[in-house]
C-alpha cells in the first residue's frame, strides 16, 4: 500500500468539557458533522474572512479533538486559540514533530494497513488515511503522495498559498467540507457567507498541466501579459494553481495561451469540484 510521512506536521490536543462548543464557535468546520474516525478539513479566519491558519481536524475521546497542522505555524495557532478561549474550559497541548503517516489507494472500499487511521474527508472518491504515531517506517513515497495532492486538486497552505491572503473559497474549504454553512456564527462568518450565497467567489484551485516541466511553486500565470493567477505546488508536468477563473474563462474565449513564465499551461478544474468557469466572463480590463 502507498504510503508517505509528512515532515514538518504538528498537532494540537484541545479538551475539556467546553471543547466543543469554543470551537464550533471559533472555526469554519461544522463539528456537529465531524465522526469519529475522520479527519476534516477547517481554518479559523480573521473577521475578514482571510485564512489565518489551515488545519485537519479529529475527535480524540468524548471531549476532545486533534488540530494537525504546519509544525511552523502550531505555536501561533495555540496563542490564538489561548487568545479567544477567556472563561471557557479547554486546555491545550501541542505535539511537534508528531509522526504523521498518510495512505492512500484507489479503491474507496478497500481497507488500509492501519485500522485506527483517520479518513481524509478531503479526497471524495479515494480512500486516504492519515495515522499519528506508532511505528516509525521509511519515508515512503513521498513524491506519489505530492502527486496524488496535486491530482486531485488539494491545496495546502506554505506549498500553494500564503496565511492571511486566501479565502476559504479560494482554496476550495467550501467544497471539501471545511466550512460549515449551516451552523451559527464563527470568526469570518459573514464574509464567507456571503460570498457563498452572491456567488461571487472568483479564485479558485485549479490544475495546471504542460508539455514541458513547469515552473517552480510561486511563478505568475499569466494570459496576453495579464495575471491570472500563481502556481502552487508542481510536480513535473502538472500542478496546483491558484487562479482567477473569470480571467481563465475569458483567455480561453480569446484564443489567448496561458503561460507559467515560458511554459504554455492548460488549466481545468477538479474533476470533483462542483464549481465551473462563468459562462459570462469578465475581461482582464474590466476586473
Amino acid at each position: 500500500m502507498p504510503f508517505a510521512r509528512l515532515k514538518d506536521r504538528a498537532l494540537i490536543s484541545v479538551s475539556g468539557p467546553d471543547a466543543e462548543h469554543f470551537l464550533q464557535n471559533i472555526l469554519t468546520t461544522d463539528l456537529d458533522t465531524l465522526k469519529p474516525g475522520e479527519a476534516k478539513p477547517g481554518a479559523l479566519l480573521s473577521p475578514q474572512g482571510k485564512i489565518l491558519f489551515d488545519f485537519l481536524i479529529s475527535r480524540a475521546g468524548d471531549n476532545g479533538f486533534q488540530l494537525e497542522c504546519r509544525t511552523d505555524i502550531a505555536d501561533d495557532f495555540v496563542r490564538r486559540l489561548m487568545l479567544y478561549r477567556l472563561r471557557a474550559k479547554a486546555e491545550f497541548v501541542k505535539q511537534d514533530q508528531v509522526l504523521v503517516t498518510v495512505e492512500w489507494n484507489g479503491d474507496s472500499t478497500a481497507s488500509l494497513s492501519d485500522s485506527s487511521a483517520l479518513a481524509d474527508t478531503r479526497f471524495q472518491d479515494i480512500t486516504v488515511r492519515r495515522s499519528y504515531g506508532g511505528e516509525a517506517r521509511d519515508g515512503g513515497n513521498p513524491n506519489g503522495w505530492l502527486n496524488m495532492r496535486i491530482g486531485y486538486g488539494i491545496a495546502e497552505s506554505g506549498s500553494d498559498y500564503q496565511l492571511g491572503d486566501a479565502f476559504p473559497h479560494d482554496v476550495l474549504l467550501d467544497e471539501t467540507g471545511g466550512v460549515g454553512f449551516k451552523k451559527g456564527c464563527y470568526i469570518g462568518q459573514e464574509v464567507v457567507s456571503r460570498m457563498q450565497h452572491r456567488g461571487t467567489a472568483r479564485r479558485r484551485v485549479l490544475i495546471a498541466s504542460a508539455d514541458a516541466l513547469l515552473p517552480v511553486s510561486g511563478t505568475e500565470l499569466t494570459a496576453a501579459g495579464r495575471p491570472v493567477g500563481t502556481l502552487g505546488s508542481v510536480g513535473g508536468r502538472t500542478g496546483l494553481a491558484i487562479a482567477r477563473i473569470d480571467r481563465v474563462k475569458a483567455a480561453v474565449d480569446a484564443g489567448e495561451t496561458i503561460m507559467a513564465g515560458d511554459v504554455p499551461v492548460t488549466l481545468a478544474i477538479p474533476a470533483w469540484a462542483k464549481f465551473t468557469f462563468p459562462q459570462d466572463a469578465v475581461s482582464a480590463e474590466e476586473a
